[in-house]
């Protein structure tokens, strides 16, 4: 199980980087380091009282992370709880005395039950409005002797319907769940709405099943049940039958879905529906890191149709993806083709163009906000007309474009720099300690920083000699040259890590090592050094959590340059 350290516990004590040895370090790798460190660090090595006391504090930390990590139960304590972890008088959590493997079981098991505690106190609402707006006036206007259009009038624009539709689920036990919805709908005029009550059990860990009331003005009272079911590791199926209450009589419907895994990234369908609307659909969807593809066939009434879709994943900070489809029945056939971008932490927008025959030209937004969506389906035209089609492509993505520069951009920018600037005041204090501390330490590295260098310098060709070495914040970008770099020099504390012309950092917080701190809490953070080895110069920047070998040729400063 990974560690479970956040950036709280490392602006505390990260025993691993304290000791700068790797998270699966061996026994005897800890014992070096712990020697390495106590050489530094031992109180009877300083006569000055002052450098004595610091001393002793940064011996103890040391001693403190040494004993936790040498024994195995305390170590998985710590990486699976960090130092709070540790803290607890008698430590309530679970017994020291069990296995690292027993305790990380112990850990999940806990962590179950506290995700099975705050579920029973989330309603999970979720929520869709849709705005269907007809522009077809744009496109296709009527004739100029029209009787209420007079000549170069602006063209109307009609909302000609509308859902709403809210749902909230209310866990009553571990296994109970209250899902309550309703919605409403209005179409030229004509409208109505529902209400919707359903009853979930989870009856076992392969299956649950869920009994549904309704009532709305436009279908009548609606009664069902719905099952799901695990068959076996790789196929289930899921059932619903319902019975429709309408002044037209009782109006049963039965739906049904198997489905199995092919294979890692592939599930297959099959679905039967018999009712109202009967219909038998195949599809086959395929969904990977990268891309997310759908085939699907239906026979029905009235629908009878093939569907062909495919989406690309870019794997960018955004994760943007783009789409095409094309859908082909008794209906006509539809092209469509689109976008969605994320554009805040919670936010996500997406535009699709559909071109078909005879449906004509659309362009649907899609906004998902958190747990609420927010459609807006635009119908242009009802013939194939190129202008709407070129429109319809290029004005969202002017207009994304346009917004994402004047108002999203700066928007995330703020939000960003507010959340960093109450990360940077709440963790001052603890800044302030660990300043002290690094401080401290070089202070207390002075002798061994000569005895190392003089060493190093005695070897032949001469070692490894840190020359400059720099820990933080730097700006390199031009476009950024109005920030200020935050760096604080470190290259005592690195020349004190070089052993046998060596140095080896590894892959954590460089935050941690003896000598260093934080200077910019929340930020990017590198470590550049110039050194020289065998007297030759040699340039590295390293990012904050990369490990870092010196020497290495790669690193060479080529006289000419």
């Amino acid at each position: 199980m990974a560690s479970a350290l956040d950036d709280d516990e490392i602006l505390n004590d990260d025993y691993y980087s304290l000791l700068n040895v790797r998270r699966e370090a061996t026994q005897d790798e800890l014992k070096a380091a712990y020697r390495r460190l106590c050489m530094l660090y031992h109180p009877d090595k300083h006569r000055d009282p002052e450098l004595k006391r610091q001393a002793e504090q940064l011996f103890n930390l040391v001693h403190e992370a040494y004993e936790v990590l040498k024994d195995p139960q305390a170590r998985a304590i710590y990486d699976i709880y960090g130092k709070r972890g540790l803290d607890v008088e008698g430590w309530e959590v679970v017994e020291r005395k069990r296995t690292p493997a027993e305790i990380r079981e112990e850990y999940e098991r806990l962590q179950k039950e506290r995700e099975e505690r705050r579920l029973q106190q989330r309603t999970n609402p979720k929520g869709t409005i849709s705005v269907g707006i007809d522009a077809t006036e744009l496109f296709d206007p009527y004739d100029e002797d029209f009787e209420d259009i007079s000549a170069g009038g602006v063209p109307h624009l009609e909302i000609n319907k509308m859902h709403i539709s809210q749902s909230i689920e209310a866990p009553l036990t571990t296994k109970d769940t209250a899902i309550l919805s309703g919605s409403l709908s209005t179409h030229n005029g004509n409208g109505g709405g529902t209400v919707n009550l359903a009853l979930r059990r989870v009856t076992s860990t392969k299956g649950w099943g869920e009994v549904e009331l309704g009532a709305g003005d436009t279908h009548g009272p609606l009664l069902g049940m719905k099952i799901f079911r695990n068959l076996t590791p790789r196929f289930f199926m899921t059932a619903h039958c319902g019975l429709q209450f309408s002044h037209r009589g009782v109006r049963p419907g039965v739906t049904t879905v198997l489905a199995r895994h092919l294979d890692k990234n592939t599930m297959g369908y099959l679905q039967w529906r018999w009712g109202i609307q009967s219909s038998m659909n195949t599809s086959i969807v395929r969904d990977t890191k990268s891309s997310h593809f759908t085939f699907a066939m239906q026979l029905g009434i009235p629908h009878t149709f093939a569907m062909l879709s495919y989406q690309y994943k870019f794997q960018d900070e955004d994760q943007t993806k783009i789409k095409g489809s094309i859908k082909s029945g008794f209906f006509g056939t539809v092209i469509e083709y689109g976008a969605e971008r994320k554009i805040s932490r919670h936010s996500v927008l997406g535009a699709t163009v559909s071109v078909g025959v005879p449906q004509g030209v659309s362009l649907k937004i899609k906004l998902n906000r958190a747990s609420q969506t927010y459609f807006f389906p635009i119908h242009l035209t009802d013939q194939l007309l190129p202008s709407a089609v070129f429109y319809a492509t290029v004005g969202p993505l002017v207009f994304y474009l346009a917004i994402q520069q004047l108002v999203i951009r700066p928007y995330v920018r703020a939000q960003k720099e507010e959340d960093l600037e109450k990360q940077q005041e709440s963790s001052a204090s603890n800044i302030a300690r660990k300043k002290q501390e690094a401080e401290s330490a070089i202070l207390l590295m002075q002798e061994s920083l000569r005895r190392i260098i003089e060493a190093e310098e005695s070897r032949m060709g001469k070692g490894l000699i840190i020359l400059n070495a720099w820990y933080g914040k730097f700006v390199t970008d031009n476009s950024r040259k109005h920030e200020r770099a935050k760096v604080i020099d470190v290259t005592v504390p690195l020349q004190c890590l070089v052993k046998d012309s060596k140095l080896i950092l590894t892959e954590a917080t460089k935050s941690g090592l003896p000598g260093f701190y934080d200077p910019c809490v929340g930020e990017d953070k590198s470590l550049k050094v110039l050194y020289q080895f065998r007297g030759v110069m040699h340039q590295v920047l390293s990012g904050d959590k990369e490990a870092l070998r010196i020497p290495k040729q790669s690193h060479r400063i080529d006289a000419d340059t």
